[in-house]
């Protein structure tokens, strides 16, 4: 790929100032060069998307990651938002529309309960794989791979070694990755 970045990182938080992990994790991966870092709030804190921007960005990434904490079992509303707005039909999906097959994708997720509260008996009574089907099912429907994810569970009382571990997991996957390609 030219000059151009080859991964961009989509990231969503709705109160970062107060964040301890996805401030943590923005923080270790920031300043890599081979990022396209994406704060979408601070894009668009209006929710009016330019999905011609966002897609030319997506068509030149080869490895897209969506950041951010779980609310309510999903995503922050501006993913979704994004989602609508920019995997549209004759770009992502349907005639002509191929511009993400073949590329990875990457959710980088925070929970504030432990791992254990997401199983059939914890006080989800799912597990996370069940909670995040929705997303991996798009990016499957986009003809993206989708990669085994980086959640960091707990959030709510974990130590900040902890936290600094996981972003150095974080920052280490992404400076060495390779596309599919190059495999």
């Amino acid at each position: 790929m030219s000059s151009a970045k080859k991964i961009v990182v989509y990231f969503a938080h709705l109160a970062i100032e107060q964040s301890v992990i996805n401030r943590t994790l923005r923080d270790a991966v920031g300043d890599l060069d081979q990022i396209d870092f994406r704060d979408l709030h601070e894009l668009y804190p209006d929710f009016f998307i330019d999905a011609r921007a966002e897609q030319a960005v997506m068509r030149e990434a080869e490895l897209i990651v969506f950041q951010h904490p779980i609310y309510w079992y999903a995503a922050p509303a501006i993913f979704k938002h994004f989602l609508d707005t920019v995997l549209l039909r004759g770009f992502a999906y349907g005639p002509g529309g191929d511009a993400l097959q073949g590329k990875d994708f990457l959710l980088v997720a925070s929970t504030g309960a432990p791992a254990e509260e997401y199983s059939p008996e914890g006080i989800h009574h799912n597990t996370f794989e069940d909670l995040i089907r929705p997303i991996e099912q798009t990016v499957r429907f986009c003809g993206m791979h989708w990669l085994p994810h980086l959640v960091l569970h707990g959030g709510h009382g974990l130590p900040q070694d902890v936290v600094d571990a996981h972003a150095a997991r974080y920052r280490q996957f992404l400076e060495d990755y390779r596309p599919a390609s190059q495999r």
